[in-house]
């Protein structure tokens, strides 16, 4: 399959206004680089290290259908490969997960389409061979692409103009949705059951299919986020209930624009994880310790003012000049 980058429609979906205003947010974080300061760049290696962490978690609850904790992944992310008390089957889902991240963080530098093939094996996903080669093609249209557009005219530079973020970020929409259709295809042939384990219930059935298709797309939200990554806009994150219901959001546009749906879902999504990564990398300790310590001294004051607020002054008690 050739994902042919329409430049028609990517404008439209820059110009959407959820995708405008996450741009706008996205710009400002983009802006801050390249760090300069060690306490900022000490900030973004702790944020990156916390996105992984969500992350694979988020899979990991996708994987195995349970309630994997953040200490879970944060165990796992550290170097556990067995917690005492927990299921061993999620701290095997968090490796999976990590081992998937850590062999798709190259792709970035070296634009290898194979990569995204080796991170869904690693997550034990089991595309048919034709989905795979299509997987494989399409991407390595989509970096030909990019290549050719960042030498040419500049819409995939580094600018952090919201417009130019407006357009990177529209084309990896784009570029997800594209390939979120191709494995939707493979991810819909379940049979009411997954992983092999048949299910009676059709409340169950449901879980499952749902739960068969999400796991599927999980390496193209790997590779999206390292496309961005690629082109100078920030990674995001979806929880596990998020990327069940971009899958949903998708399907229910029964044949009409799937991108439109895909960008609507995303952007607000984006926006929030960038604000939130921007207010990481800002953070100082202590400015935030005195901004703390002020909010307590005015909340002291206030509840000192409120308490004694039913004594009145008395008119007739004698003035003391000092």
């Amino acid at each position: 399959m050739t994902i042919e980058l329409n430049r028609e429609a990517i404008a439209q979906v820059a110009a959407l206004p959820a995708v405008a205003k996450a741009a706008e947010v996205g710009s400002g974080l983009i802006a801050l680089w390249p760090l300069i300061e060690a306490m900022q760049m000490d900030n973004d290696a702790k944020y990156a290290e916390n996105l992984q962490v969500r992350i694979t978690r988020a899979f990991a609850r996708i994987l195995t259908g349970e309630d994997v904790t953040v200490p879970d992944a944060e165990f796992v992310y550290e170097g556990a490969d067995e917690i005492p008390g927990r299921p061993q089957n999620i701290v095997d889902a968090l490796l999976a997960a990590n081992d998937a991240y850590d062999t798709m963080t190259g792709y970035a530098e070296s634009g290898d389409a194979e990569l995204i093939i080796d991170a869904a094996n690693a997550l034990g996903i089991d595309w048919d061979s034709e989905t795979a080669e299509s997987v494989k093609e399409a991407i390595a249209a989509v970096e030909a692409q990019v290549e050719a557009d960042a030498e040419a005219d500049g819409r995939l530079a580094t600018s952090a103009e919201p417009a130019d973020v407006a357009v990177r970020f529209a084309t990896a929409l784009a570029v997800c949705d594209a390939l979120l259709g191709v494995v939707a295809g493979d991810a819909a042939d379940t049979s009411g059951s997954a992983d092999g384990v048949s299910v009676d219930d059709s409340a169950d059935v449901a879980d499952s299919v749902a739960a068969s298709a999400a796991a599927k797309v999980l390496p193209i939200l790997l590779y999206v986020n390292e496309l961005r990554e690629q082109c100078s806009v920030p990674r995001i994150c979806l929880t596990d209930k998020q990327i069940l219901d971009l899958i949903e959001a998708r399907a229910n546009t029964s044949g009409a624009d799937s991108l439109a749906a895909t960008a609507e879902f995303i952007a607000p999504l984006a926006q929030a994880e960038w604000d939130k990564h921007r207010e990481d990398v800002l953070w100082n300790p202590d400015e935030a310790k005195r901004q703390a310590k002020e909010e307590d001294e005015k909340r002291n004051k206030e509840a000192l003012a409120a308490k004694f607020a039913h004594i009145k002054d008395d008119p007739n008690k004698e003035t003391v000049e000092l």
